[in-house]
């Protein structure tokens, strides 16, 4: 079971559920304490977002994926979970040579990269994750305190993760 959900954008959702992003690139939001992302949870469920992404943000060979992610939009003021990570590293990255490197394993384009290295101050938490697919989607009713830029989220009621399968 699980009660805490990590809001992502919707294409990196797709990315790391279809097999195509081992990584999550992270800054923080500006409603995170101090504006800071802090990687506190080791497991968490993937919170689809569709507010902040962009078509010219994501490599194009992604594309189709956030075309997907469009397509399996729930209804207003539904949350769709189909999928959780466990974390197997964090790091810290302080050069932009260093997470520009990393360009394999995640959707975005160098310059999503780069603006996200220097908002505020310099650095990326990169976070190496293990996807599972939940044995059947959950639906919940987005609530007011969901809402936000920021990172996590805890629900109500936990999501079972039994029966999961590894991507």
């Amino acid at each position: 079971m699980l009660s805490i959900a990590f809001k992502e954008w919707a294409v990196i959702c797709e990315a790391l559920a279809a097999g195509r992003q081992s990584v999550i690139l992270r800054k923080g939001g500006i409603s995170e304490d101090g504006g800071v992302f802090r990687p506190e949870h080791s497991e968490f469920l993937l919170y689809p977002t569709y507010f902040h992404e962009h078509r010219a943000g994501i490599k194009p060979a992604f594309l189709p994926l956030l075309e997907r992610a469009e397509v399996a939009k729930p209804p207003a003021g539904v949350v769709r979970f189909t999928h959780f990570v466990r974390v197997e590293l964090v790091a810290h990255v302080t050069k932009l040579e260093d997470a520009l490197a990393l360009d394999s394993p995640h959707a975005w384009t160098p310059e999503v990269v780069t603006q996200r290295f220097h908002y505020r101050t310099p650095g990326l938490f990169v976070l190496t994750v293990r996807v599972f697919r939940l044995a059947r989607p959950v639906e919940v009713l987005e609530r007011p305190e969901y809402a936000g830029c920021k990172t996590w989220v805890t629900l109500d009621t936990p999501v079972d993760t039994d029966g999961a399968t590894e991507v």
